[in-house]
């Protein structure tokens, strides 16, 4: 009763250390650590299955990683000929139904394919190879990284395969055994269960951080990169810039055309402003609300966002029912004093705007830059063309 009660204090220990975790790292790493200290290893990977590239990715390696491990690897990926059992256990549904389930091979299994395949109740592929028959590439690296042995438990997702937990021990200490694997079995099961919470509470932070119209991120998401921008622009002198866009007409729309095709001009011109955003590496294209979106970038010069700004403007111009977009800009790239605040930034770049739109501005007006104003009326060649523009083309 004493190893059943521990391993019960241990599932317990696992999925409230999942629960715990407040972002999806967190609840691999969680994963990853719980299910090594359950089984008594040394190590731990938790990896996902990526269908449509037919690979295998590492999320989390936990405890005692070899040289060359890293914790969360950008890009440590197994492609699934390399791994037959991957596509034999981690298919799309079990005809047989229930759950794949774990198995174990060791360092001293064979380094070349068994002739015959193995499947659930298969002989061993190696010494201990419960159940398994494929086991080359996985020995191959418990040798290569001095481990002894592994056992591997398929995650299985709203009845579907999503990835695998792979718990190893060191060369020297006791093979994993049938009863090991079975535990694994469950503590994937458990796993499945933190994996799939994590998952429904990023979907709602990720509502609560998206404008559902357009799809690009809202004001509160605007507030804290601002925040977190403006915090890094005093401590290592990052470069902020901040474009606000009010488009112009949408309410004249919205009277003559109907609130639909309002919504429409806001979601085209939300990609139009996602595109040129793209231009600024990591830049955050926002709508605040109503017809005012923004353009958020830190790194890229103050110069960069503005011809960024231009073809923004050029383009929304273009747009079929569009009357154009007001756009203001402030940087700390530019002589606008201290920015000490997040506030103080967005009231230049809002200011910035309001004179954009009172003077009719086909270009944005740039907080403490003495550059020309282009109004509509003052290119006279240009001027029916330049209306046009603002209408959307229409004669």
């Amino acid at each position: 009763m004493g190893g059943d009660d521990a391993r019960l204090r241990a599932v317990v220990s696992l999925a409230q250390a999942m629960a715990a975790a407040h972002t999806p790292r967190g609840c691999w790493r969680a994963a990853a650590l719980g299910a090594c200290e359950a089984l008594g290893g040394s190590f731990a990977a938790l990896s996902v299955w990526e269908r449509g590239r037919g690979r295998l990715r590492v999320l989390v390696n936990a405890g005692d990683r070899a040289e060359g491990e890293e914790e969360f690897p950008d890009e440590e990926t197994y492609p699934v000929h390399q791994f037959p059992e991957i596509t034999e256990f981690l298919h799309e549904r079990w005809a047989g139904g229930g759950e794949p389930d774990a198995w174990v091979e060791t360092a001293d299994g064979p380094v070349e394919p068994e002739p015959s395949g193995g499947g659930r109740g298969a002989g061993a592929a190696g010494a201990r190879g419960y159940g398994h028959g494929y086991c080359h590439q996985r020995v191959a690296a418990l040798r290569r990284r001095g481990r002894g042995c592994c056992v591997v438990a398929p995650i299985v997702l709203h009845g579907r395969a999503w990835g695998e937990l792979y718990v190893a021990r060191p060369v020297g200490q006791p093979v994993f055994g049938r009863a090991d694997a079975d535990f694994a079995t469950v503590l994937a099961a458990v796993v499945a269960a933190g994996i799939s919470q994590t998952e429904r509470l990023e979907e709602v932070r990720k509502l609560a951080f998206t404008d559902p119209l357009t799809g690009l991120a809202n004001r509160r998401a605007v507030d804290m990169r601002l925040d977190e921008a403006v915090e890094r622009h005093r401590v290592d002198g990052s470069v902020v810039s901040l474009a606000v866009c009010d488009l112009n007409g949408l309410k004249a729309v919205n009277d003559t055309h109907g609130h639909a095709v309002g919504d429409r001009l806001l979601e085209r011109f939300g990609s139009v402003l996602s595109r040129c955003g793209a231009m600024l590496p990591g830049a955050l294209s926002a709508r605040l609300g109503g017809d005012e979106f923004c353009l958020l970038a830190v790194g890229p010069t103050a110069d960069e966002v503005v011809a960024v700004a231009t073809e923004l403007c050029e383009r929304a111009a273009e747009l079929e029912f569009g009357n154009g977009v007001a756009c203001g800009i402030a940087s700390t790239g530019d002589p606008i004093g201290p920015v000490v605040s997040a506030r103080r930034l967005f009231r230049l770049a809002d200011a910035a705007q309001y004179r954009a739109k009172a003077a009719r501005s086909l270009r944005p007006v740039v907080a403490g830059r003495d550059g020309e104003v282009i109004r509509l009326a003052d290119s006279p060649p240009k001027a029916a063309h330049d209306r046009r523009r603002l209408r959307g083309n229409r004669p």
